[in-house]
Protein backbone atom coordinates (compact mmCIF):
# COMPACT_ATOMS: atom_id res chain seq x y z
CA UNK A 1 0.00 0.00 0.00
CA UNK A 2 1.42 3.43 -0.66
CA UNK A 3 1.96 6.28 1.38
CA UNK A 4 -0.08 9.11 1.72
CA UNK A 5 0.01 11.93 4.75
CA UNK A 6 -1.27 14.85 2.99
CA UNK A 7 -5.41 15.00 1.29
CA UNK A 8 -7.30 17.42 0.34
CA UNK A 9 -10.68 16.84 0.62
CA UNK A 10 -14.47 18.25 -0.33
CA UNK A 11 -17.61 17.38 2.02
CA UNK A 12 -21.10 18.56 1.90
CA UNK A 13 -23.74 17.49 4.48
CA UNK A 14 -27.16 16.62 3.47
CA UNK A 15 -30.11 18.96 2.83
CA UNK A 16 -33.35 18.95 4.67
CA UNK A 17 -36.44 18.32 3.04
CA UNK A 18 -39.16 20.46 2.48
CA UNK A 19 -42.52 20.41 4.71
CA UNK A 20 -45.64 19.36 3.14
CA UNK A 21 -48.40 21.48 2.74
CA UNK A 22 -51.41 18.87 2.52
CA UNK A 23 -55.21 18.93 3.55
CA UNK A 24 -56.96 15.83 5.07
CA UNK A 25 -60.17 14.62 2.45
CA UNK A 26 -62.23 12.18 3.89
CA UNK A 27 -65.35 11.14 3.30
CA UNK A 28 -68.09 11.57 6.47
CA UNK A 29 -65.51 14.10 7.58
CA UNK A 30 -66.84 17.82 6.67
CA UNK A 31 -64.07 19.39 8.33
CA UNK A 32 -60.29 17.49 7.10
CA UNK A 33 -57.84 20.38 8.06
CA UNK A 34 -54.12 20.52 7.99
CA UNK A 35 -52.21 17.29 8.11
CA UNK A 36 -48.64 18.23 5.75
CA UNK A 37 -45.77 16.51 7.76
CA UNK A 38 -42.32 17.50 8.49
CA UNK A 39 -39.37 17.57 6.26
CA UNK A 40 -36.61 14.82 7.23
CA UNK A 41 -33.42 16.14 8.61
CA UNK A 42 -30.38 15.86 5.69
CA UNK A 43 -27.21 13.65 6.79
CA UNK A 44 -23.96 14.34 8.79
CA UNK A 45 -20.63 14.57 7.64
CA UNK A 46 -18.51 12.38 10.03
CA UNK A 47 -14.62 11.14 10.80
CA UNK A 48 -13.47 8.49 12.54
CA UNK A 49 -10.31 7.09 13.54
CA UNK A 50 -10.25 3.16 12.94
CA UNK A 51 -7.80 0.84 13.44
CA UNK A 52 -5.70 -0.75 10.97
CA UNK A 53 -5.02 2.36 9.06
CA UNK A 54 -1.77 4.27 8.41
CA UNK A 55 -1.97 6.30 5.38
CA UNK A 56 -4.48 8.49 3.93
CA UNK A 57 -4.35 6.59 0.55
CA UNK A 58 -7.89 5.86 -0.06
CA UNK A 59 -8.68 10.10 -0.26
CA UNK A 60 -6.64 10.09 -3.50
CA UNK A 61 -8.84 8.24 -5.56
CA UNK A 62 -12.24 9.82 -3.86
CA UNK A 63 -12.09 13.38 -2.97
CA UNK A 64 -16.08 14.31 -2.23
CA UNK A 65 -17.89 13.01 0.50
CA UNK A 66 -21.54 13.93 0.17
CA UNK A 67 -24.10 12.78 2.74
CA UNK A 68 -28.30 12.22 1.88
CA UNK A 69 -30.64 14.78 1.61
CA UNK A 70 -33.49 14.95 3.80
CA UNK A 71 -37.16 13.68 1.83
CA UNK A 72 -39.66 15.57 1.78
CA UNK A 73 -42.76 15.51 4.41
CA UNK A 74 -46.01 14.34 3.10
CA UNK A 75 -49.41 14.24 3.50
CA UNK A 76 -51.44 12.62 6.68
CA UNK A 77 -48.77 14.02 8.93
CA UNK A 78 -45.73 11.80 7.93
CA UNK A 79 -42.53 13.12 8.08
CA UNK A 80 -39.69 12.52 6.06
CA UNK A 81 -36.93 10.07 5.93
CA UNK A 82 -33.46 11.36 7.66
CA UNK A 83 -30.77 11.70 5.01
CA UNK A 84 -27.73 8.83 5.68
CA UNK A 85 -24.46 10.75 7.39
CA UNK A 86 -21.12 9.80 5.28
CA UNK A 87 -18.20 8.74 7.81
CA UNK A 88 -14.82 9.62 6.52
CA UNK A 89 -12.52 6.65 8.05
CA UNK A 90 -8.95 8.13 8.55
CA UNK A 91 -6.07 6.78 10.68
CA UNK A 92 -5.23 7.80 14.67
CA UNK A 93 -3.31 10.56 14.61
CA UNK A 94 -5.06 12.13 11.84
CA UNK A 95 -5.15 16.05 11.98
CA UNK A 96 -8.54 18.10 10.42
CA UNK A 97 -7.07 21.30 8.76
CA UNK A 98 -9.72 24.05 7.20
CA UNK A 99 -9.72 25.16 3.58
CA UNK A 100 -6.59 27.18 5.00
CA UNK A 101 -4.37 24.77 5.94
CA UNK A 102 -3.45 26.54 8.88
CA UNK A 103 -6.82 26.16 11.22
CA UNK A 104 -6.90 22.96 12.84
CA UNK A 105 -10.53 21.77 13.01
CA UNK A 106 -9.86 18.29 15.08
CA UNK A 107 -7.00 15.72 16.07
CA UNK A 108 -8.24 12.53 15.99
CA UNK A 109 -5.65 10.47 18.78
CA UNK A 110 -7.69 7.51 19.59
CA UNK A 111 -9.22 4.60 17.76
CA UNK A 112 -12.90 4.97 17.98
CA UNK A 113 -12.67 9.17 17.91
CA UNK A 114 -15.53 10.72 16.14
CA UNK A 115 -15.53 14.16 15.02
CA UNK A 116 -18.45 16.19 13.46
CA UNK A 117 -17.05 17.93 10.37
CA UNK A 118 -20.74 19.69 8.96
CA UNK A 119 -24.13 19.17 10.52
CA UNK A 120 -26.74 18.02 8.29
CA UNK A 121 -29.85 21.17 7.33
CA UNK A 122 -33.19 20.59 9.47
CA UNK A 123 -36.27 19.60 7.90
CA UNK A 124 -38.99 21.95 7.18
CA UNK A 125 -42.63 22.32 9.27
CA UNK A 126 -45.38 21.24 7.11
CA UNK A 127 -48.47 23.05 7.28
CA UNK A 128 -49.85 20.80 10.41
CA UNK A 129 -47.27 23.22 12.51
CA UNK A 130 -49.61 26.45 11.97
CA UNK A 131 -52.43 25.70 12.41
CA UNK A 132 -54.44 27.75 15.29
CA UNK A 133 -57.56 28.80 16.30
CA UNK A 134 -57.59 31.79 13.86
CA UNK A 135 -55.41 30.07 11.07
CA UNK A 136 -57.72 26.61 10.38
CA UNK A 137 -56.40 26.36 6.95
CA UNK A 138 -52.91 27.13 6.78
CA UNK A 139 -51.51 27.42 3.18
CA UNK A 140 -47.59 28.11 4.19
CA UNK A 141 -44.81 25.11 4.73
CA UNK A 142 -40.90 25.29 5.14
CA UNK A 143 -38.56 24.60 3.18
CA UNK A 144 -35.63 22.37 4.41
CA UNK A 145 -32.23 24.34 5.48
CA UNK A 146 -29.46 23.76 2.68
CA UNK A 147 -26.63 21.72 3.97
CA UNK A 148 -23.06 22.89 4.98
CA UNK A 149 -20.23 22.49 1.92
CA UNK A 150 -16.62 23.13 2.66
CA UNK A 151 -13.23 21.80 1.52
CA UNK A 152 -10.86 20.12 4.31
CA UNK A 153 -6.95 18.82 4.30
CA UNK A 154 -6.41 15.67 6.37
CA UNK A 155 -2.65 15.28 7.40
CA UNK A 156 -1.69 11.92 9.28
CA UNK A 157 1.02 13.05 12.12
CA UNK A 158 2.14 9.12 12.95
CA UNK A 159 2.26 8.52 16.83
CA UNK A 160 4.80 7.07 17.64
CA UNK A 161 7.17 6.89 21.36
CA UNK A 162 10.56 7.86 19.47
CA UNK A 163 11.50 9.76 16.36
CA UNK A 164 14.71 9.08 14.09
CA UNK A 165 17.09 12.18 13.04
CA UNK A 166 19.64 12.23 11.01
CA UNK A 167 21.34 13.19 7.74
CA UNK A 168 20.57 10.70 4.99
CA UNK A 169 22.94 7.93 5.37
CA UNK A 170 23.23 7.90 8.81
CA UNK A 171 22.01 4.91 9.56
CA UNK A 172 18.54 5.16 10.63
CA UNK A 173 16.79 2.50 7.98
CA UNK A 174 19.51 -0.07 9.30
CA UNK A 175 18.85 0.82 13.09
CA UNK A 176 15.27 0.19 12.51
CA UNK A 177 14.99 -3.21 10.87
CA UNK A 178 18.42 -4.53 13.51
CA UNK A 179 15.58 -3.74 16.42
CA UNK A 180 12.46 -4.34 15.29
CA UNK A 181 10.12 -6.54 13.06
CA UNK A 182 10.42 -3.29 10.41
CA UNK A 183 12.06 -3.60 6.78
CA UNK A 184 12.48 -0.55 5.45
CA UNK A 185 14.53 -0.34 2.20
CA UNK A 186 18.90 0.11 2.96
CA UNK A 187 21.04 0.51 0.28
CA UNK A 188 24.74 2.36 0.28
CA UNK A 189 23.27 5.79 -1.21
CA UNK A 190 21.13 8.84 0.19
CA UNK A 191 17.53 9.49 0.17
CA UNK A 192 17.09 5.18 0.69
CA UNK A 193 13.64 6.08 2.82
CA UNK A 194 11.18 8.15 0.48
CA UNK A 195 8.35 7.42 3.34
CA UNK A 196 8.27 7.00 6.63
CA UNK A 197 8.34 3.62 8.87
CA UNK A 198 7.12 2.53 11.72
CA UNK A 199 8.68 -0.38 14.26
CA UNK A 200 7.79 -1.75 17.47
CA UNK A 201 11.42 -1.89 19.22
CA UNK A 202 11.52 -4.02 22.71
CA UNK A 203 13.85 -3.92 25.57
CA UNK A 204 14.14 -5.26 29.34
CA UNK A 205 10.54 -6.36 28.71
CA UNK A 206 9.20 -2.81 27.61
CA UNK A 207 7.97 -1.76 24.07
CA UNK A 208 7.80 1.60 22.50
CA UNK A 209 7.36 2.73 18.73
CA UNK A 210 9.73 4.01 16.39
CA UNK A 211 9.31 6.46 13.48
CA UNK A 212 12.21 6.76 11.07
CA UNK A 213 11.78 9.57 8.73
CA UNK A 214 13.40 10.46 5.39
CA UNK A 215 16.88 12.26 5.96
CA UNK A 216 17.15 15.62 6.51
CA UNK A 217 20.13 18.29 5.02
CA UNK A 218 20.92 21.53 5.06
CA UNK A 219 18.42 23.55 4.35
CA UNK A 220 15.48 21.45 4.69
CA UNK A 221 13.27 24.19 6.37
CA UNK A 222 13.65 26.09 2.77
CA UNK A 223 12.22 23.37 1.22
CA UNK A 224 15.49 21.79 -0.18
CA UNK A 225 15.92 17.54 -0.43
CA UNK A 226 12.91 16.46 0.44
CA UNK A 227 12.51 19.34 3.01
CA UNK A 228 10.85 19.47 6.49
CA UNK A 229 7.92 17.54 4.79
CA UNK A 230 7.78 14.41 7.19
CA UNK A 231 8.72 16.11 10.19
CA UNK A 232 5.06 16.30 11.28
CA UNK A 233 5.66 12.72 11.51
CA UNK A 234 8.12 12.83 14.82
CA UNK A 235 6.22 16.14 16.55
CA UNK A 236 4.17 13.44 18.77
CA UNK A 237 7.37 11.68 19.55
CA UNK A 238 8.03 11.37 23.88
CA UNK A 239 11.89 11.53 22.47
CA UNK A 240 13.91 11.61 19.64
CA UNK A 241 17.17 9.74 18.63
CA UNK A 242 19.46 11.68 16.70
CA UNK A 243 21.91 9.69 14.79
CA UNK A 244 25.40 10.62 13.67
CA UNK A 245 27.54 9.39 11.04
CA UNK A 246 31.09 8.63 12.78
CA UNK A 247 32.39 7.73 9.42
CA UNK A 248 31.42 10.81 7.56
CA UNK A 249 34.26 13.31 7.00
CA UNK A 250 32.93 15.94 9.47
CA UNK A 251 30.50 14.28 12.45
CA UNK A 252 30.40 17.23 14.07
CA UNK A 253 28.84 19.53 11.28
CA UNK A 254 26.96 16.92 10.54
CA UNK A 255 25.06 16.71 14.08
CA UNK A 256 24.44 21.10 13.66
CA UNK A 257 23.08 20.71 10.56
CA UNK A 258 20.48 18.49 11.82
CA UNK A 259 20.44 20.54 15.24
CA UNK A 260 19.87 24.11 13.30
CA UNK A 261 17.35 22.33 11.14
CA UNK A 262 14.38 21.29 14.20
CA UNK A 263 14.88 24.31 15.02
CA UNK A 264 14.32 26.11 12.20
CA UNK A 265 11.10 23.97 11.95
CA UNK A 266 9.51 24.72 15.57
CA UNK A 267 6.92 23.14 16.49
CA UNK A 268 8.54 22.22 19.63
CA UNK A 269 10.72 19.82 18.42
CA UNK A 270 13.89 21.20 19.39
CA UNK A 271 12.66 21.39 23.24
CA UNK A 272 12.12 17.37 22.84
CA UNK A 273 14.48 15.09 25.41
CA UNK A 274 16.92 14.07 23.06
CA UNK A 275 19.49 10.70 22.86
CA UNK A 276 22.71 11.73 20.64
CA UNK A 277 24.34 8.30 19.13
CA UNK A 278 27.05 8.12 17.36
CA UNK A 279 26.87 5.49 14.80
CA UNK A 280 28.77 2.99 12.75
CA UNK A 281 31.77 2.96 15.35
CA UNK A 282 32.32 -0.15 13.50
CA UNK A 283 34.51 1.61 11.15
CA UNK A 284 36.58 3.62 13.74
CA UNK A 285 39.13 2.30 16.00
CA UNK A 286 39.25 3.31 19.73
CA UNK A 287 40.89 6.91 19.64
CA UNK A 288 38.93 7.45 16.90
CA UNK A 289 35.67 6.96 18.99
CA UNK A 290 36.83 9.11 21.71
CA UNK A 291 38.02 12.16 19.63
CA UNK A 292 34.69 12.21 17.73
CA UNK A 293 32.48 12.01 20.62
CA UNK A 294 34.65 14.41 22.78
CA UNK A 295 34.35 17.03 19.87
CA UNK A 296 30.45 16.52 19.25
CA UNK A 297 29.92 17.02 23.16
CA UNK A 298 32.40 20.08 23.13
CA UNK A 299 29.96 21.38 20.22
CA UNK A 300 26.47 21.23 22.12
CA UNK A 301 25.88 17.10 22.28
CA UNK A 302 25.26 16.11 25.85
CA UNK A 303 26.26 12.52 26.98
CA UNK A 304 26.66 10.93 23.22
CA UNK A 305 26.14 7.41 22.88
CA UNK A 306 28.41 4.74 20.48
CA UNK A 307 26.68 1.89 18.78
CA UNK A 308 27.02 0.46 15.93
CA UNK A 309 23.34 -0.53 14.06
CA UNK A 310 25.31 -3.14 11.83
CA UNK A 311 27.06 -4.99 14.63
CA UNK A 312 24.84 -4.69 17.62
CA UNK A 313 27.14 -3.12 20.14
CA UNK A 314 25.87 -0.20 22.39
CA UNK A 315 22.69 -0.62 20.47
CA UNK A 316 20.78 -2.43 23.93
CA UNK A 317 22.09 0.88 25.55
CA UNK A 318 20.50 3.60 23.54
CA UNK A 319 17.52 1.49 23.51
CA UNK A 320 17.32 1.35 27.13
CA UNK A 321 18.43 5.37 27.57
CA UNK A 322 15.12 5.81 25.31
CA UNK A 323 13.09 3.24 27.33
CA UNK A 324 13.81 5.83 30.30
CA UNK A 325 12.52 8.74 28.95
CA UNK A 326 9.54 6.76 26.80
CA UNK A 327 8.08 5.36 29.58
CA UNK A 328 8.37 8.17 32.19
CA UNK A 329 7.06 10.56 30.17
CA UNK A 330 4.08 7.88 29.34
CA UNK A 331 3.16 8.25 33.57
CA UNK A 332 0.32 10.78 34.34
CA UNK A 333 1.96 13.75 35.01
CA UNK A 334 5.52 12.35 34.48
CA UNK A 335 5.91 10.57 37.61
CA UNK A 336 8.57 8.07 38.59
CA UNK A 337 12.25 7.68 38.70
CA UNK A 338 14.00 10.75 37.15
CA UNK A 339 17.19 9.69 37.42
CA UNK A 340 19.08 9.99 34.12
CA UNK A 341 17.04 12.62 32.75
CA UNK A 342 17.68 16.35 32.97
CA UNK A 343 16.73 19.48 30.81
CA UNK A 344 15.52 17.51 28.37
CA UNK A 345 18.06 15.56 27.67
CA UNK A 346 19.33 11.86 29.05
CA UNK A 347 22.15 11.12 31.51
CA UNK A 348 23.50 7.87 32.44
Amino acid sequence: MKFLDLAKVHIRSGSGGNGCTSFRREKFIEYGGPNGGDGGGGGDVWAEAVDGLNTLIDFRYQQHFFAKNGQAGMGSAMTGKTGDDIVLRVPVGTEILDEDEETVIADITEVGQRVLLARGGNGGWGNLHFKSPTNQAPRRANPGQPGVERTIWLRLKLIADVGLLGLPNAGKSTFLAATSNARPKIADYPFTTLVPNLGVVAVDGREFVVADIPGLIEGASEGRGLGDLFLGHVERSSALLHLVDGSSGDPVRDWQTIVTEIESYGEGLADKSRVTALNKIDTLDPEERVFIRDELQAAGAENVLLMSAVSGEGVREVLRALARIVHKEARPGGEGDDEGQEDGQWHP
